[in-house]
Parts: C-alpha cells; sequence; structure tokens
C-alpha cells in the first residue's frame, strides 16, 4: 500500500463517522481509531503551531548544531527500529494521567502497542514488529513525527 493511499484512508476515515478502521493485505496492517476531543475555546485559541526539523542533520551541519545547543546528534542503538507509519503526533500513554505503554527496559512482544500517533484527529496504534526489550524511546510524548522516523529501538 502507497503512502497516498493511505493518506486518503486517513482523509475518508476523518471526515466520516466511524471511530475505528482496520485494513489488512499480506504483511500490511493498517489499524485508525478516532476519538473525539472538546477543546475549551480559550485552550483553542492558545494553541501554537510547531515546526518539525528535518531528522536527518547534514555531517556540516551537525558540528554547527553541537556548537550550538552542546551537545551533538544522537546516535540511533544497535537493534530492530520502530518507525513511524505516518505524520502525526506521539503519545506514549493512552492518556496524560495514564503510564506509558512502554518504558525502556520492557520485554514486548510481536503486535503488542508501543504508543500512539495521532494524524488528523485520527489516534493510530503503533504495534511492534518485533518479540524483545525496549532498549531506546526515540521521540518523546507530544513530539511531532514525521513518516519514517524512527521511534522505538528493540533488542
Amino acid at each position: 500500500m502507497k503512502i497516498e493511499e493511505i493518506l486518503q484512508l486517513v482523509d475518508a476515515v476523518s471526515k466520516s463517522a466511524l471511530t475505528e478502521f482496520k485494513y489488512e493485505e499480506g504483511a500490511v496492517r493498517l489499524s485508525l481509531k478516532k476519538t473525539i476531543k472538546t477543546v475549551p475555546a480559550e485552550a483553542e485559541a492558545r494553541q501554537v503551531t510547531t515546526v518539525q526539523a528535518p531528522a536527518a542533520v547534514p555531517a556540516a551541519h551537525a558540528v554547527l548544531l553541537e556548537a550550538e545547543t552542546g551537545s551533538a546528534p544522537a546516535a540511533v542503538t544497535e537493534g530492530k527500529v520502530v518507525k513511524s507509519p505516518l505524520v502525526g503526533t506521539f503519545y506514549s500513554a493512552p492518556s496524560e494521567d495514564a503510564a506509558p505503554f512502554v518504558s525502556v527496559g520492557d520485554s514486548i512482544k510481536e503486535g503488542q502497542i508501543l504508543a500512539i500517533v495521532e494524524a488528523m484527529k485520527l489516534m493510530n496504534d503503533i504495534e511492534s514488529d518485533y518479540t524483545g526489550t525496549v532498549a531506546e524511546v526515540l521521540v518523546g510524548n507530544g513530539d511531532t513525527v514525521e513518516y519514517g522516523q524512527p521511534l522505538f529501538v528493540i533488542k
């Protein structure tokens, strides 16, 4: 399934009254869930638009980045990488006051929910393709993630 087709599905589900949609074809599994949140008018007025920096930093800019921030770009630990299947907002827990789905050091199984990525008001479960131990969580709760961006390292 191509990314354009996935985006069309996300758009169609977001415009419909559906709250959940699952699709499977061969090795492709897509699960879309929509929750309706009511946001107070004053909170909506205070929302700030953020822009995500490119995931890859060219080597020439890495030195500049290190000089400006005092740290080098983080290197990805060896292991199997779970990547974001779409662009959206990463959530490590099902709600603000709930415990994260997984933490570093947790044993996980294939198909286990690791996080949620919200895209166009749809909550999309991010499931593990691997069985193992969570070695690293590469993004923070509430961060904007890009298509194909590494989210977790599983050993």
